[in-house]
């Protein structure tokens, strides 16, 4: 008796490619950024910050991609450098809220716009039609996964 054979799976195209972009744009943003002599989570700790009174560790870690153990050190090292401070909130006694120093906002005002036009440079080689494009099918397989979530959790 034949042995049966597996058919490729008709989305792993679509998947393999979804990876290799997000591998290429990490290249491309990992490199900039680490030429501003940052990593990339203290680089989108300091995005996420900048402009901002600062927030509790909670909502930083919800507002970058970060995981909660990773955020700890990337905040540690960052007050280390003097560029963020810890201090009490006053909202929640037990609590903290994290904020960027004068100079950690200085450095956030130059690397911020720095990295959008590092950014803006690759962005352009698409033109408005295939952006737009690109965004809404990133947005319909984002959405085809949290549904899958959703209703995989329920059974």
């Amino acid at each position: 008796m034949p042995k049966p054979t597996a058919k490729p799976a008709p989305f792993l195209p679509l998947l393999r490619e979804l990876v290799r972009t997000y591998q290429a744009f990490e290249r491309y943003s990992a490199g900039h950024v680490q030429s501003m002599g940052l990593t990339p989570a203290q680089f989108d700790v300091l995005a996420t910050l900048g402009n901002t009174k600062g927030m509790n560790p909670g909502q930083l870690g919800q507002r970058t991609l970060i995981t909660k153990g990773t955020l700890t050190g990337v905040v540690d090292r960052l007050q280390a450098k003097g560029l963020v401070q810890r201090l009490p909130d006053p909202s929640d006694g037990r609590g903290q809220i994290v904020r960027l120093t004068p100079e950690g906002q200085t450095l956030f005002e130059q690397v911020f716009p720095a990295h959008g036009a590092h950014l803006a440079r690759a962005f352009a080689r698409l033109d408005a039609a295939q952006r737009a494009a690109a965004e809404q099918a990133l947005q319909s397989v984002r959405l085809a996964l949290e549904q899958a979530s959703a209703t995989g959790a329920a059974e």
